[in-house]
């Protein structure tokens, strides 16, 4: 019995020193196997370089190319109103007529001032006066007629320029006060627009550029302008530069006062190009990195300066060079200086 207990005990121990030789093989396997299952899969792409277009998008309003305020010199009755607001009068059409009493009496005394010329100018030639009256004549018919053509400019009102009358502040019969003007007619043929635009991009804009806008009010449709001046000063407190677009506006689509987003075209960069899903943004401030995929497979966090965004693609101005790798699915579970396993994506 003692023998066939202590042949069991035996039997045991081998057993057991057995078992714990092959399941210690097998742990150290599942070990290994563990840690490569623990590094974090990601799928990487490559970045490339390519011409970037540039292009900036800045908000303006649209404004009459020409503001003009149409009013006598002097106080006077207002004898007739031809035009109302709303109506397009062209260069040189009558808008209104004020009292002419003035400038008739003004006329009759320069037709008689014009009279008593040729009167002096036949005695002058027989002798019969001197040179100093017939200058002085002279100068009294210059001065009238003057004095006449001044009046009737301000009394035959006319449109300097061709646009759309805006304003009309008076009505026929009423006394001009001097206070407001009679019309106001601006010219939409062509329109312009103010522009404020980075100074850092100064030296990329030129007189007679093209740009394009769309505005607020005609949803759908674009329109085309050129940059018609450049401001000479910057401002100090915005540090952006003015220009002036011009914008042709012969359909007369265009109105003062419309919101408009004016879009410069600045030529186009030699640049790396990667995925919009590659750029981790960091919380709290505003860095940008890009995790960029190392020979050994690990993992390195690169700060990066973006430029225009494509659709679904970033310019990136600094940071990362043509070719690199770069980590575009997976960040959430990585860190700078990690291992990674590289996935299709």
């Amino acid at each position: 019995m003692k023998t066939s207990l202590r042949t069991i005990g035996a039997a045991m121990i081998v057993f057991a020193a057995t078992a714990c030789g092959n399941g210690n093989g097998k742990g150290a396997a599942n070990v290994a196997e563990t840690q490569e299952e623990a590094l974090p899969k990601v799928s990487v792409v490559g970045s490339v370089r390519r011409m970037v277009p540039q292009t900036g998008t800045y908000t303006s309003t649209v404004q009459a190319n020409v503001v003009n305020n149409i009013a006598p010199q002097s106080a006077s009755r207002i004898k007739k109103v031809n035009v109302e607001i709303g109506d397009f009068v062209s260069a040189g059409q009558i808008l209104a007529e004020m009292d002419v009493v003035n400038l008739e009496q003004v006329k009759m005394q320069m037709m008689n001032d014009s009279t008593e010329l040729v009167r002096i100018k036949g005695l002058y030639e027989v002798g019969a006066v001197s040179k100093s009256d017939l200058d002085a004549m002279q100068l009294s018919y210059n001065v009238r007629k003057t004095s006449y053509e001044n009046l009737v400019e301000n009394t035959i009102l006319r449109a300097p320029i061709s646009g759309v009358v805006t304003a009309r502040n008076y009505d026929k019969g009423d006394m001009y006060s001097m206070q407001q003007p009679l019309y106001t007619v601006q010219q939409i043929t062509p329109v312009k627009l103010l522009v404020g635009i980075s100074e850092s991009v100064y030296t990329k804009v030129h007189k007679g550029d093209a740009v394009s806008l769309v505005v607020d009010a005609l949803p759908g449709e674009s329109f085309s302008g050129v940059i018609e001046r450049i401001y000479p000063t910057m401002d100090a407190a915005t540090h952006t530069f003015t220009v002036e677009v011009k914008v042709a506006n012969r359909d007369r689509r265009l109105r003062p006062g419309m919101f408009a987003k004016v879009t410069v075209d600045f030529g186009s960069n030699n640049s790396v190009v990667v995925p919009d899903q590659a750029v981790v943004r960091q919380l709290g401030s505003g860095d940008k990195f890009i995790y960029v995929l190392n020979d050994d497979n690990t993992v390195s966090y690169r700060k990066v300066v973006l430029g225009v965004r494509m659709g679904t693609e970033y310019e990136v101005l600094e940071g990362i060079e043509e070719g690199q790798k770069v980590v575009v699915d997976g960040q959430l579970r990585i860190k700078d200086g990690v291992k990674v396993e590289v996935v299709e994506r």
